[in-house]
Protein backbone atom coordinates (compact mmCIF):
# COMPACT_ATOMS: atom_id res chain seq x y z
CA UNK A 1 0.00 0.00 0.00
CA UNK A 2 1.17 3.04 -0.90
CA UNK A 3 1.29 6.53 1.47
CA UNK A 4 -0.89 8.14 -0.93
CA UNK A 5 -3.14 5.69 -0.46
CA UNK A 6 -2.94 5.26 3.28
CA UNK A 7 -3.22 9.30 3.24
CA UNK A 8 -6.19 8.80 1.24
CA UNK A 9 -7.84 6.44 4.24
CA UNK A 10 -6.80 8.38 6.93
CA UNK A 11 -8.10 11.43 5.88
CA UNK A 12 -11.60 9.51 4.49
CA UNK A 13 -12.23 8.80 8.12
CA UNK A 14 -9.64 11.90 9.99
CA UNK A 15 -11.62 14.91 8.20
CA UNK A 16 -15.36 13.92 9.54
CA UNK A 17 -14.16 12.50 12.44
CA UNK A 18 -12.52 15.79 13.31
CA UNK A 19 -15.36 17.98 11.98
CA UNK A 20 -17.46 15.51 14.13
CA UNK A 21 -15.39 15.66 17.18
CA UNK A 22 -15.07 19.44 17.68
CA UNK A 23 -18.55 19.51 17.28
CA UNK A 24 -19.16 18.55 20.34
CA UNK A 25 -17.21 20.29 22.64
CA UNK A 26 -18.45 23.06 20.79
CA UNK A 27 -22.04 22.00 23.04
CA UNK A 28 -20.03 23.25 26.41
CA UNK A 29 -18.06 25.71 24.36
CA UNK A 30 -21.65 27.35 23.81
CA UNK A 31 -23.03 27.09 27.11
CA UNK A 32 -19.46 28.81 28.23
CA UNK A 33 -19.56 31.60 25.93
CA UNK A 34 -23.35 32.25 26.48
CA UNK A 35 -23.28 31.49 30.72
CA UNK A 36 -20.41 34.02 30.96
CA UNK A 37 -22.82 36.70 30.22
CA UNK A 38 -24.58 36.11 33.30
CA UNK A 39 -22.02 36.45 35.34
CA UNK A 40 -18.75 34.95 37.14
CA UNK A 41 -20.89 32.65 40.10
CA UNK A 42 -22.96 31.26 37.13
CA UNK A 43 -20.04 30.32 35.13
CA UNK A 44 -17.90 29.04 38.14
CA UNK A 45 -21.53 26.89 38.50
CA UNK A 46 -21.16 25.91 35.34
CA UNK A 47 -17.67 24.67 35.77
CA UNK A 48 -19.08 22.37 38.54
CA UNK A 49 -22.42 21.13 36.94
CA UNK A 50 -20.96 20.45 33.36
CA UNK A 51 -18.35 18.08 35.58
CA UNK A 52 -20.88 15.90 36.49
CA UNK A 53 -22.62 14.95 33.37
CA UNK A 54 -19.40 15.61 31.01
CA UNK A 55 -17.66 12.37 33.69
CA UNK A 56 -20.78 10.28 33.15
CA UNK A 57 -20.63 10.78 29.44
CA UNK A 58 -16.30 10.43 29.62
CA UNK A 59 -16.69 6.97 31.74
CA UNK A 60 -19.46 5.55 28.81
CA UNK A 61 -17.27 6.21 26.48
CA UNK A 62 -16.22 2.90 26.47
CA UNK A 63 -19.99 2.00 24.41
CA UNK A 64 -18.02 4.04 21.43
CA UNK A 65 -14.75 2.88 21.35
CA UNK A 66 -15.69 -1.03 22.07
CA UNK A 67 -18.14 -0.79 19.36
CA UNK A 68 -15.40 0.53 16.65
CA UNK A 69 -12.55 -1.57 17.52
CA UNK A 70 -14.93 -4.97 17.64
CA UNK A 71 -17.69 -3.70 14.54
CA UNK A 72 -14.46 -2.96 12.23
CA UNK A 73 -12.41 -6.39 13.69
CA UNK A 74 -15.77 -8.37 12.42
CA UNK A 75 -15.88 -6.37 9.02
CA UNK A 76 -12.64 -6.77 8.59
CA UNK A 77 -13.17 -10.45 9.04
CA UNK A 78 -16.45 -10.16 6.71
CA UNK A 79 -18.86 -10.60 9.07
CA UNK A 80 -21.00 -7.67 8.54
CA UNK A 81 -23.90 -8.71 10.33
CA UNK A 82 -22.68 -9.85 13.50
CA UNK A 83 -20.84 -6.46 13.58
CA UNK A 84 -24.07 -4.93 12.78
CA UNK A 85 -25.78 -7.15 15.53
CA UNK A 86 -23.10 -6.25 18.26
CA UNK A 87 -23.79 -2.56 17.65
CA UNK A 88 -27.34 -2.56 18.10
CA UNK A 89 -26.99 -4.98 22.08
CA UNK A 90 -24.51 -1.79 22.54
CA UNK A 91 -27.24 0.78 21.87
CA UNK A 92 -29.67 -0.69 24.00
CA UNK A 93 -27.26 -0.91 26.59
CA UNK A 94 -26.09 2.41 26.57
CA UNK A 95 -30.29 3.69 26.69
CA UNK A 96 -30.45 1.37 29.77
CA UNK A 97 -27.23 2.81 31.30
CA UNK A 98 -28.73 6.21 30.50
CA UNK A 99 -31.74 5.84 32.31
CA UNK A 100 -30.13 4.22 35.40
CA UNK A 101 -27.13 6.63 35.71
CA UNK A 102 -29.38 9.62 35.15
CA UNK A 103 -32.00 9.24 37.86
CA UNK A 104 -29.18 8.49 40.55
CA UNK A 105 -27.12 11.45 39.78
CA UNK A 106 -30.08 13.57 39.64
CA UNK A 107 -30.70 12.57 43.38
CA UNK A 108 -26.97 12.74 44.02
CA UNK A 109 -26.28 15.89 42.41
CA UNK A 110 -26.23 18.35 45.65
CA UNK A 111 -23.82 15.57 47.24
CA UNK A 112 -21.45 15.44 43.58
CA UNK A 113 -21.18 19.37 43.83
CA UNK A 114 -20.19 19.95 47.45
CA UNK A 115 -17.36 17.40 46.85
CA UNK A 116 -16.24 18.96 43.89
CA UNK A 117 -15.83 22.23 46.35
CA UNK A 118 -18.80 24.62 44.87
CA UNK A 119 -20.46 26.28 47.90
CA UNK A 120 -23.28 28.95 47.75
CA UNK A 121 -24.38 30.36 44.90
CA UNK A 122 -22.28 28.76 42.97
CA UNK A 123 -23.69 25.53 43.94
CA UNK A 124 -27.06 26.68 43.18
CA UNK A 125 -25.78 27.32 40.13
CA UNK A 126 -24.40 24.29 39.28
CA UNK A 127 -27.20 22.50 40.46
CA UNK A 128 -29.12 24.16 38.23
CA UNK A 129 -27.55 23.24 35.25
CA UNK A 130 -26.43 19.42 36.14
CA UNK A 131 -30.72 18.73 37.07
CA UNK A 132 -31.44 20.23 33.66
CA UNK A 133 -28.80 18.79 31.92
CA UNK A 134 -29.25 14.98 33.56
CA UNK A 135 -32.75 14.28 31.60
CA UNK A 136 -30.52 14.04 28.12
CA UNK A 137 -28.16 11.24 29.72
CA UNK A 138 -30.21 8.20 27.99
CA UNK A 139 -29.77 10.12 24.35
CA UNK A 140 -26.12 10.72 24.82
CA UNK A 141 -25.01 7.68 25.58
CA UNK A 142 -26.95 6.55 22.82
CA UNK A 143 -25.25 8.99 20.28
CA UNK A 144 -22.00 7.31 21.95
CA UNK A 145 -23.06 3.67 21.04
CA UNK A 146 -24.28 4.32 17.66
CA UNK A 147 -21.49 6.67 16.85
CA UNK A 148 -19.31 4.11 17.33
CA UNK A 149 -20.94 1.01 15.38
CA UNK A 150 -20.87 3.91 12.63
CA UNK A 151 -17.00 4.57 12.80
CA UNK A 152 -16.79 0.78 12.89
CA UNK A 153 -18.47 0.33 9.67
CA UNK A 154 -15.82 3.32 8.19
CA UNK A 155 -19.14 5.88 8.13
CA UNK A 156 -17.72 8.63 9.45
CA UNK A 157 -19.96 11.05 7.79
CA UNK A 158 -23.22 10.50 9.59
CA UNK A 159 -21.93 10.92 13.03
CA UNK A 160 -20.62 14.64 11.72
CA UNK A 161 -23.72 15.76 9.98
CA UNK A 162 -25.39 14.57 13.44
CA UNK A 163 -22.89 16.21 15.47
CA UNK A 164 -22.83 19.53 13.63
CA UNK A 165 -26.83 19.62 13.28
CA UNK A 166 -26.90 18.84 17.52
CA UNK A 167 -24.52 21.84 18.16
CA UNK A 168 -26.14 24.47 15.97
CA UNK A 169 -29.89 23.19 17.81
CA UNK A 170 -27.87 23.94 21.07
CA UNK A 171 -26.69 26.80 20.36
CA UNK A 172 -30.64 28.81 19.22
CA UNK A 173 -31.83 26.66 22.32
CA UNK A 174 -29.15 28.03 25.02
CA UNK A 175 -29.93 31.87 23.18
CA UNK A 176 -33.78 31.04 23.80
CA UNK A 177 -34.19 29.69 27.04
CA UNK A 178 -31.18 31.09 28.81
CA UNK A 179 -32.42 34.35 27.58
CA UNK A 180 -35.39 34.46 25.88
CA UNK A 181 -37.33 32.01 28.61
CA UNK A 182 -35.08 33.82 31.01
CA UNK A 183 -34.09 30.29 32.78
CA UNK A 184 -30.72 31.32 33.58
CA UNK A 185 -28.00 28.88 33.87
CA UNK A 186 -30.97 25.78 33.91
CA UNK A 187 -31.70 26.80 30.13
CA UNK A 188 -28.18 25.75 29.31
CA UNK A 189 -28.74 22.28 30.42
CA UNK A 190 -31.86 21.87 29.48
CA UNK A 191 -30.67 23.19 25.40
CA UNK A 192 -27.98 20.56 25.79
CA UNK A 193 -29.78 17.39 26.98
CA UNK A 194 -32.86 18.49 23.76
CA UNK A 195 -30.06 18.42 21.37
CA UNK A 196 -28.31 15.34 22.99
CA UNK A 197 -31.48 13.48 22.70
CA UNK A 198 -32.13 14.59 19.27
CA UNK A 199 -28.68 13.57 17.85
CA UNK A 200 -29.04 10.28 19.87
CA UNK A 201 -32.49 9.62 18.44
CA UNK A 202 -31.26 10.14 14.72
CA UNK A 203 -27.90 8.04 15.18
CA UNK A 204 -29.76 4.95 16.28
CA UNK A 205 -32.16 5.45 13.16
CA UNK A 206 -29.92 4.86 10.97
CA UNK A 207 -27.85 2.20 12.73
CA UNK A 208 -31.32 -0.03 13.03
CA UNK A 209 -31.78 0.80 9.27
CA UNK A 210 -28.28 -0.66 8.52
CA UNK A 211 -29.25 -3.48 10.64
CA UNK A 212 -32.45 -4.60 8.76
CA UNK A 213 -30.50 -4.06 5.73
CA UNK A 214 -28.24 -7.15 6.67
CA UNK A 215 -30.52 -9.01 8.46
CA UNK A 216 -29.52 -8.45 11.85
CA UNK A 217 -31.80 -9.36 15.00
CA UNK A 218 -33.00 -5.89 16.42
CA UNK A 219 -34.45 -7.52 19.82
CA UNK A 220 -32.36 -6.63 23.11
CA UNK A 221 -30.69 -9.60 24.67
CA UNK A 222 -28.91 -10.57 27.64
CA UNK A 223 -26.49 -12.10 25.93
CA UNK A 224 -25.63 -9.46 23.43
CA UNK A 225 -25.40 -6.55 26.25
CA UNK A 226 -23.33 -8.78 28.36
CA UNK A 227 -20.67 -9.08 25.53
CA UNK A 228 -20.47 -5.23 24.91
CA UNK A 229 -19.88 -4.56 29.08
CA UNK A 230 -17.22 -7.40 28.73
CA UNK A 231 -15.45 -5.90 25.84
CA UNK A 232 -15.93 -2.52 26.64
CA UNK A 233 -14.94 -3.27 30.71
CA UNK A 234 -11.22 -2.83 30.83
CA UNK A 235 -11.80 0.61 28.52
CA UNK A 236 -14.52 1.95 31.46
CA UNK A 237 -11.52 0.80 33.81
CA UNK A 238 -9.13 3.32 31.41
CA UNK A 239 -11.72 5.57 31.28
CA UNK A 240 -12.65 5.44 35.24
CA UNK A 241 -8.40 6.35 35.79
CA UNK A 242 -8.74 9.24 33.25
CA UNK A 243 -12.12 10.95 34.58
CA UNK A 244 -10.50 10.33 38.14
CA UNK A 245 -7.49 12.67 37.31
CA UNK A 246 -9.72 15.02 35.41
CA UNK A 247 -12.23 15.40 38.15
CA UNK A 248 -9.18 16.00 40.67
CA UNK A 249 -7.78 18.68 38.50
CA UNK A 250 -11.34 20.24 39.06
CA UNK A 251 -11.22 19.60 42.49
CA UNK A 252 -7.79 21.43 43.03
CA UNK A 253 -8.68 24.33 40.75
CA UNK A 254 -11.85 24.92 42.98
CA UNK A 255 -9.97 25.45 45.78
CA UNK A 256 -7.75 28.32 44.30
CA UNK A 257 -10.98 30.56 44.32
CA UNK A 258 -14.35 31.30 42.37
CA UNK A 259 -12.04 33.47 39.64
CA UNK A 260 -9.86 30.60 39.32
CA UNK A 261 -12.56 27.73 39.36
CA UNK A 262 -14.22 29.86 36.31
CA UNK A 263 -10.77 30.65 34.34
CA UNK A 264 -10.30 26.39 34.81
CA UNK A 265 -14.17 26.20 32.97
CA UNK A 266 -12.82 28.32 30.41
CA UNK A 267 -9.56 26.66 29.93
CA UNK A 268 -10.90 22.91 30.46
CA UNK A 269 -13.25 23.41 27.75
CA UNK A 270 -10.84 24.93 25.58
CA UNK A 271 -8.39 22.19 25.88
CA UNK A 272 -11.36 19.63 25.77
CA UNK A 273 -12.21 21.15 22.12
CA UNK A 274 -8.12 20.77 21.02
CA UNK A 275 -8.35 17.19 22.51
CA UNK A 276 -11.49 16.50 20.41
CA UNK A 277 -9.67 17.62 16.77
CA UNK A 278 -6.43 15.64 17.70
CA UNK A 279 -8.46 12.54 18.43
CA UNK A 280 -9.28 12.47 15.15
CA UNK A 281 -6.67 10.67 13.89
CA UNK A 282 -6.83 8.23 16.76
CA UNK A 283 -10.12 7.92 15.57
CA UNK A 284 -9.50 6.89 12.44
CA UNK A 285 -6.35 4.52 14.08
CA UNK A 286 -9.02 2.62 16.09
CA UNK A 287 -11.23 1.96 12.42
CA UNK A 288 -8.28 1.16 10.08
CA UNK A 289 -6.13 -0.71 13.14
CA UNK A 290 -9.40 -2.82 13.56
CA UNK A 291 -9.84 -3.64 9.93
CA UNK A 292 -6.92 -4.47 9.01
CA UNK A 293 -5.88 -6.73 12.11
CA UNK A 294 -9.26 -8.10 11.37
CA UNK A 295 -8.19 -9.43 8.22
CA UNK A 296 -4.57 -10.12 9.30
CA UNK A 297 -2.71 -7.26 7.39
CA UNK A 298 0.11 -6.87 10.21
CA UNK A 299 2.52 -5.28 7.91
CA UNK A 300 -0.81 -2.83 6.75
CA UNK A 301 -0.79 -2.23 10.54
CA UNK A 302 2.87 -0.96 10.64
CA UNK A 303 2.42 1.40 7.86
CA UNK A 304 -0.61 2.81 9.29
CA UNK A 305 0.72 3.59 12.45
CA UNK A 306 3.95 5.06 11.14
CA UNK A 307 1.89 7.71 8.48
CA UNK A 308 -0.85 8.52 11.39
CA UNK A 309 2.15 9.18 13.94
CA UNK A 310 3.49 12.04 11.43
CA UNK A 311 -0.66 13.71 10.79
CA UNK A 312 -0.70 13.61 14.65
CA UNK A 313 2.49 15.26 16.00
CA UNK A 314 2.25 17.91 13.36
CA UNK A 315 -1.27 18.69 14.37
CA UNK A 316 -0.35 19.39 17.80
CA UNK A 317 2.56 21.53 16.75
CA UNK A 318 0.57 23.61 14.73
CA UNK A 319 -2.65 23.76 16.84
CA UNK A 320 0.00 24.42 19.97
CA UNK A 321 1.82 27.30 18.36
CA UNK A 322 -2.18 28.91 17.32
CA UNK A 323 -3.42 28.71 21.01
CA UNK A 324 -0.68 30.25 22.24
CA UNK A 325 -0.69 33.04 19.61
CA UNK A 326 -4.64 33.35 19.90
CA UNK A 327 -4.23 32.71 23.95
CA UNK A 328 -5.24 36.75 24.33
CA UNK A 329 -8.53 36.94 22.12
CA UNK A 330 -9.82 33.32 23.29
CA UNK A 331 -9.53 34.46 26.79
CA UNK A 332 -11.82 38.04 25.89
CA UNK A 333 -14.44 36.10 23.98
CA UNK A 334 -15.29 33.91 26.94
CA UNK A 335 -15.20 36.44 30.08
CA UNK A 336 -15.57 40.13 30.86
CA UNK A 337 -13.84 39.53 33.88
CA UNK A 338 -9.91 40.72 34.31
CA UNK A 339 -9.04 38.47 36.58
CA UNK A 340 -10.92 35.39 34.70
CA UNK A 341 -9.01 36.37 31.53
CA UNK A 342 -5.94 37.01 32.98
CA UNK A 343 -6.01 33.39 34.40
CA UNK A 344 -7.33 31.70 31.08
CA UNK A 345 -4.50 33.77 29.18
CA UNK A 346 -1.55 32.13 31.38
CA UNK A 347 -2.97 28.87 31.34
CA UNK A 348 -3.08 28.79 27.69
CA UNK A 349 0.38 29.61 27.09
CA UNK A 350 0.68 26.40 29.11
CA UNK A 351 -1.60 24.32 27.25
CA UNK A 352 -0.28 25.45 23.88
CA UNK A 353 3.69 24.31 24.67
CA UNK A 354 2.54 20.91 25.64
CA UNK A 355 0.44 20.07 23.09
CA UNK A 356 2.43 17.86 21.07
CA UNK A 357 2.33 15.38 23.74
CA UNK A 358 -1.29 15.18 24.67
CA UNK A 359 -1.37 14.61 20.34
CA UNK A 360 1.14 11.45 20.92
CA UNK A 361 -1.31 10.42 23.26
CA UNK A 362 -4.36 10.56 21.30
CA UNK A 363 -2.71 8.41 18.27
CA UNK A 364 -1.22 6.10 20.57
CA UNK A 365 -4.76 5.67 23.02
CA UNK A 366 -6.83 5.12 19.55
CA UNK A 367 -4.07 2.48 17.77
CA UNK A 368 -4.58 0.54 21.23
CA UNK A 369 -8.05 0.23 21.48
CA UNK A 370 -8.63 -0.11 17.90
CA UNK A 371 -6.19 -3.20 18.47
CA UNK A 372 -8.22 -4.33 21.08
CA UNK A 373 -5.54 -3.71 23.67
CA UNK A 374 -8.35 -3.13 26.25
CA UNK A 375 -6.89 -4.75 29.44
CA UNK A 376 -3.22 -3.36 29.44
CA UNK A 377 -4.88 0.40 28.87
CA UNK A 378 -6.74 -0.26 31.74
CA UNK A 379 -3.47 -2.06 33.69
CA UNK A 380 -1.36 1.50 33.01
CA UNK A 381 -4.39 3.87 33.73
CA UNK A 382 -4.12 3.10 37.14
CA UNK A 383 -0.56 3.99 37.34
CA UNK A 384 -0.48 6.87 35.48
CA UNK A 385 -3.27 8.35 37.99
CA UNK A 386 -0.91 6.91 40.96
CA UNK A 387 1.85 9.28 39.19
CA UNK A 388 -0.57 12.03 39.48
CA UNK A 389 -2.12 11.84 42.25
CA UNK A 390 0.59 13.23 44.23
CA UNK A 391 2.10 15.96 42.02
CA UNK A 392 -2.42 17.36 42.01
CA UNK A 393 -2.15 17.08 46.27
CA UNK A 394 1.17 19.07 45.98
CA UNK A 395 -0.59 21.97 44.22
CA UNK A 396 -3.38 21.70 46.38
CA UNK A 397 -1.46 22.12 49.06
CA UNK A 398 1.92 24.20 48.19
CA UNK A 399 0.42 26.52 45.13
CA UNK A 400 -0.65 29.71 46.05
CA UNK A 401 -4.57 30.67 45.05
CA UNK A 402 -5.80 32.41 41.84
CA UNK A 403 -4.02 32.66 38.66
CA UNK A 404 -0.42 31.39 39.86
CA UNK A 405 -1.98 28.02 41.42
CA UNK A 406 -3.58 27.41 38.10
CA UNK A 407 -0.61 27.66 36.09
CA UNK A 408 1.37 25.43 38.35
CA UNK A 409 -2.26 22.89 38.12
CA UNK A 410 -2.35 22.83 34.84
CA UNK A 411 1.50 22.38 34.23
CA UNK A 412 1.00 19.56 36.45
CA UNK A 413 -2.04 17.82 34.68
CA UNK A 414 -0.12 18.46 31.23
CA UNK A 415 3.20 17.35 31.75
CA UNK A 416 2.69 14.91 34.57
CA UNK A 417 -0.49 13.51 34.07
CA UNK A 418 -0.29 13.47 29.93
CA UNK A 419 4.05 12.98 30.19
CA UNK A 420 3.28 9.45 31.80
CA UNK A 421 0.28 8.36 29.79
CA UNK A 422 2.85 9.15 26.49
CA UNK A 423 5.28 7.08 28.28
CA UNK A 424 3.55 4.04 29.15
CA UNK A 425 1.40 3.78 25.60
CA UNK A 426 4.91 4.52 23.64
CA UNK A 427 6.10 1.57 25.33
CA UNK A 428 3.73 -0.71 24.81
CA UNK A 429 3.58 0.16 21.11
CA UNK A 430 7.41 -0.77 20.99
CA UNK A 431 6.61 -4.72 21.06
CA UNK A 432 4.43 -6.92 19.51
CA UNK A 433 1.84 -7.93 22.11
CA UNK A 434 -1.24 -5.86 21.02
CA UNK A 435 -0.71 -7.00 17.58
CA UNK A 436 -3.65 -10.06 18.09
CA UNK A 437 -5.26 -10.92 14.53
CA UNK A 438 -8.59 -12.03 13.90
CA UNK A 439 -12.01 -11.07 14.22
Amino acid sequence: MSEQSINRRILALAVPAFAALVAQPLFLLADTAIVARLGTEPLAGLGAGATVTSTLVGLMVFLAYGSTAVVARLLGAGQRTKALELGIQAMWLAVGLGVVLGILTWLASPWLLTWLGATGEVHAQALSYARWSLPGLPGMLLVLAATGTLRGLSDARTPMVLAISAAAVNVVLDLVLVFGVGMGIGGSGAATAIAETGMGVTAAWVVRRGGRRAGASMAPTVTGMRSSLVVGGPLLLRTVTLRAALVLTTWVAAGKGAAALAAHQVTWNIWGFLNFALDAVGIAGQTLIGLALGAGAIAQVHALVRRMLWWSLGSGVALGAGVIIFRGPLASLFSPDAEVRGGVTSTLLVIGCTLTIAAYVCLADGVLIGAGDGPYLARVGVVNLLVYVPLAFVVARFAPDGTDGLVWLWAAFSIGFMGVRAATLGWRQRGDAWLATGA
